[in-house]
């Protein structure tokens, strides 16, 4: 079993090569290495493997639920039981790290390891990230995209005079915001799967820390933008987008492509990236990042089983 810092040896060259001249390389490694404790620690800690089968599989031994450093081929992969949003009934195996970038010919081999490690969970697709331009993979299904630029690249851009954010004192424009996502769900049946809006409790410690902001058009509330510090996320000193939402009568205005710039302008300056992460599917969303001059440096897609 490797080690956390074994790990991170694995994973940073696989990082989209723009990404690599953001961060030194000795900061990235450091962050990595903390993001993969917990793959090492789900791969040994059979108390956390019998509460998570006690969860999603009763009845099945706790063992069942560690992660499985596996030889497949010519390289190593980290496999992981997982659940979309803890859903027990939406099982997936995710196979990140590994010790080389993927590749096509690899997607069968590695479906036929996950299914052997995991069938009996009934694991409906296999999870692979890569820094590969979207649909690189053929046959596979789209998931999550990664959108990264350098807070400073985005600072400094015109924005339509109209427009403008404060920064939020309470939450009291949340249930505008949660009607803002019931309207977009009601009009896009695949949207729930795609863009869910954070709990008022989670946004409350964004409100405490100052990171969440109101998006104001002549003034008037208009919308949500936060965000929140995670150095998990690609081994990036990020600010990761946490919300992002306007309501209905602000949309289709083209201002979703100015919003990142004004959180660019608004955030503090202690973390030089900022990140988020949209669903391919999510067109719109899609457009209004690059837009904005974030640049996709990856994601996740999937592979049926």
């Amino acid at each position: 079993m490797p080690t956390a810092t074994d790990l991170a040896a694995y994973s940073l060259p696989r990082q989209h090569p723009m990404t690599r001249s953001w961060v030194a390389d000795d900061v990235r490694l450091g962050l990595l290495a903390e993001q993969h404790e917990l793959d090492v620690t789900l791969a040994n800690d059979l108390e956390i493997a019998r509460r998570r089968a006690e969860v999603y599989a009763p009845g099945q031994p706790a063992e069942l639920l560690l992660n499985r450093w596996t030889p497949v081929g010519d390289l190593h992969a980290m496999l992981s039981m997982r659940y979309e949003g803890g859903d027990a009934v939406k099982p997936f195996v995710d196979a990140t790290p590994l010790t080389r970038a993927v590749r096509a010919a690899d997607l069968v081999p590695l479906a036929t390891a996950a299914r052997a490690a995991y069938g009996v969970l009934g694991p409906r697709y296999l999870r692979l990230w890569s820094s590969e331009p979207l649909n690189a993979f053929e046959g596979t299904h789209v998931d999550r995209r990664f959108l990264a630029a350098p807070t400073e690249s985005l600072r400094g851009r015109e924005i339509p005079p109209e427009l403008s954010f404060a920064p939020a004192a309470n939450l009291d424009n949340y249930p505008r915001a949660v009607a803002a996502y019931a309207a977009i769900d009601a009009a896009h049946p695949d949207h729930p799967d795609q863009a869910k809006i954070e709990t008022a409790e989670d946004l409350a410690e964004s409100v405490a820390a100052g990171l969440l902001y109101d998006v104001l058009v002549d003034n008037e509330w208009a919308g949500y933008v936060g965000a929140h510090v995670n150095d998990e996320t690609l081994g990036l000193p990020a600010y990761v987008v946490q919300e992002f939402i306007l309501d209905p009568a602000y949309r289709g205005r083209g201002y979703g492509r100015y919003l990142p710039a004004l959180l660019a302008e608004a955030l503090p300056d202690d973390r030089p990236i900022l990140l988020g992460v949209i669903h391919a599917d999510n067109r719109s969303a899609l457009e209004a990042a690059n837009a904005s001059g974030r640049i996709d440096v990856g994601g996740w897609f999937q592979v049926p089983l």
